[in-house]
């Protein structure tokens, strides 16, 4: 071991490589008996792709560059494609992120479009497809903008036809649900085919706060007909209806104050299948997610945890429960199943998220693709501590800590190590625990990293995410200053070299933080909201447009708190410096915000050492190898310059005087 400053360790994990390895595999689904999923590549422009599981055990790429399957639909999109497998070959349907039609590749053909382009606003989006090839059709969600502003939009059930007929023609596409909702999720068919569930919401509840379930009849001409409600309600968040083999509709909700499985009786009401004080849910932030999927044999695939999520078999009938074994600690909201196989995405810290099969049968679990290539060796990953800290109020505060960690380097008995306070976005989420190589970046150097579920983050029940409503820069604020000041008041950390960091909502909470606390010595902001009353006045997107009114209180009785809150205000309370990052392509947080922040922060008479860059061709995250490249030396530069460090091979960030 060499004795060496923190911040200074040499390291093989640099910014290329971490950036290389970003992203994660996302819906699976199976095509026949073959397991497929999206993949991203960041080396490739950050594009997705589609991987194939052949039957040798191989895996494919489906669809060549520049095909990118993503869709735009509420901007965060959802899931993107479906499958068949006929006698031929695979039959596909997916969205391309260029032009966000919904295509289909046939069994030894090229993709040809099924749905028109239109030149009103946004155009014309569709997600969540699923493949009625009996009838000749797709059902699935379209968005369609009526207008050039970010709400002109409206949301349906639709079908589309296979044949290709709507690739120019409009009104070919029918249209199955009554416009009624502002949002709707792909319905989901029973298995007799006679009827058709899906969920709905509507402004200005989020789809954690109330949704509905609603079941329609479907009828011989291929119609929906009387549709009710028949779970959820304003203040009852359902995030998923799918139907068992028996008919029976499974849907979970958060009526027990925690997102639980519950089916629906013959006379109505919720039968709860499994109540626990857990999760069998999150946010639904987009549309398709999946968190259980019921198999053929009348057992339920589930993903679920306090705090982590596992990947369990569930027998509704006893409400028993076995978990898979295997060395993952976190599932992803993705599942597909198909006889007695169970396919999810599943990580831990020691490996990326790999997709695994389960056998619900024998219990076997192994990985099937994306498996973890180990690009470093493991005695750089970090090794995370679980914690739990006291915020203000006595309210628990929920925390991954990343000591600084190195297998030839430890730091000088005389100096406590730098930390950086990472945010997640949202906010209505969570940081799950998993191996992630932005964390051993600064981990493998000597900087410590604190990762935060502060009060209003996901995976501790609604009483826990509840504790954000009308509190946004306030309990974020507090929870992750706390976490930071508990570090350096019980020797962990270096209360003078205290940094935050975080993108979105993250970026909100990191500069608020900036702007009204002393914490921290510097901060890298990353795509932000950043002045509340023009991000709620129509300068976001339609399906965020109205979520600050349970943030932060309704802008029509508060308008004083979105002025108060909104670091833009406060730009002249900011001493520390900082490094704000943000796409130019960015619909969520335009980056007018980030340009108007920095004019009032550069009015000052005081200058502030900042710099700003801004990525051509990024939206809201950053996709490109490129540009994360960039993004992740810049940070550590900041660290660098104002924490007094001296990491070997980083380009210096030029900061403004």
């Amino acid at each position: 071991m060499q004795t060496t400053p923190y911040g200074s360790w040499p390291s093989p994990i640099g910014a290329r490589l971490a950036a290389a390895h970003d992203g994660r595999p996302e819906f699976v689904g199976f095509v026949g008996d073959e397991a497929w999923w999206t993949e991203p590549r960041p080396a490739e422009g950050g594009r997705h792709t589609l991987v194939r599981r052949k039957a040798d055990g191989t895996e494919e790429p489906v669809l060549p560059a520049p095909w990118n399957v993503r869709s735009r639909v509420i901007e965060y999109g959802g899931s993107p494609w479906a499958g068949i497998m006929l006698p031929e070959g695979p039959l596909i349907v997916f969205v391309d992120f260029a032009d966000q039609r919904l295509h289909v590749c046939e069994p030894g053909g090229e993709p040809r479009p099924l749905t028109p382009l239109s030149p009103v606003g946004g155009g014309l989006r569709w997600v969540d497809p699923q493949l009625r090839p009996e009838h000749g059709e797709v059902w699935c969600v379209m968005e369609e903008f009526t207008g050039e502003g970010p709400a002109d939009v409206r949301r349906a059930v639709v079908a589309v036809p296979l044949d290709g007929s709507a690739a120019r023609d409009r009104d070919a596409v029918r249209e199955l649900s009554d416009g009624r909702h502002r949002f709707v999720t792909g319905p989901r068919l029973s298995p007799d085919g006679r009827q058709a569930a899906w969920l709905a919401w509507d402004h200005p509840r989020m789809p954690w706060d109330g949704t509905e379930v609603i079941l329609a009849d479907v009828t011989g001409h291929g119609t929906l007909s009387d549709p009710r409600v028949v779970a959820g309600g304003p203040e009852e968040s359902v995030v998923q209806a799918d139907w068992a083999a028996d008919g029976t509709l499974l849907y979970v909700s958060d009526r027990s104050g925690w997102w639980n499985l519950y089916r629906l009786g013959a006379e109505g009401g919720a039968i709860a299948v499994c109540p626990r004080e857990e999760e069998f849910g999150g946010p639904l932030w987009r549309i398709g997610l999946r968190w259980f999927a019921p198999l053929d044999s009348g057992l339920v695939a589930v993903v679920h945890g306090r705090g982590a999520t596992l990947l369990g078999i569930l027998d509704p009938e006893t409400g028993e429960l076995v978990d898979t074994a295997g060395p993952w600690t976190e599932f992803a909201s993705t599942l597909a199943v198909h006889g007695s196989r169970v396919v999810g995405v599943g990580a831990s810290p020691r490996s990326a998220y790999e997709v695994v099969e389960l056998d619900a049968r024998t219990g076997r679990a192994r990985v099937i693709g994306a498996a973890h290539d180990g690009p470093v060796d493991p005695a750089y990953y970090p090794e995370p501590q679980i914690r739990t800290f006291a915020g203000p109020d006595g309210r628990e505060v929920h925390a991954h800590v990343y000591p600084p960690h190195h297998p030839g380097h430890v730091g000088r008995a005389d100096e406590l190590p730098p930390y950086v306070v990472r945010v997640h976005g949202g906010p209505t989420s969570r940081s799950p625990l998993v191996l992630d190589l932005e964390i051993a970046y600064f981990t493998s150097r000597g900087i410590g990293v604190a990762e935060v579920n502060y009060g209003g983050s996901t995976g501790h029940g609604r009483e826990y995410r509840n504790l954000l409503r009308e509190q946004w820069g306030v309990v974020d604020v507090e929870d992750c200053a706390a976490v930071a000041l508990a570090l350096a008041d019980e020797g962990t950390a270096d209360r003078r070299r205290l940094a935050i960091r975080g993108g979105s909502a993250g970026g909100w909470t990191t500069a608020a933080s900036l702007a009204t606390t002393d914490v921290y010595a510097c901060g890298t902001i990353l795509y932000p909201v950043i002045d509340l009353t023009e991000w709620a006045s129509g300068e976001t997107h339609d399906f965020e447009s109205q979520y600050l009114e349970s943030l932060v209180g309704p802008i029509a009785e508060v308008p004083g708190r979105y002025t108060e809150r909104s670091p833009s205000t406060h730009a002249d309370r900011i001493t520390a410096p900082f490094l704000l990052l943000q796409g130019l392509d960015d619909a969520v947080c335009p980056p007018a915000q980030c340009e108007r922040f920095l004019a009032r922060v550069e009015e000052q008479g005081r200058r502030v050492p900042h710099a700003y860059i801004a990525f051509e061709g990024e939206g809201h995250g950053f996709r490109r190898a490129e540009t994360m490249e960039r993004a992740l030396e810049a940070e550590l530069s900041l660290y660098a310059q104002v924490l007094g460090l001296n990491p070997p091979g980083i380009p210096t960030l030029e900061l403004s005087k």
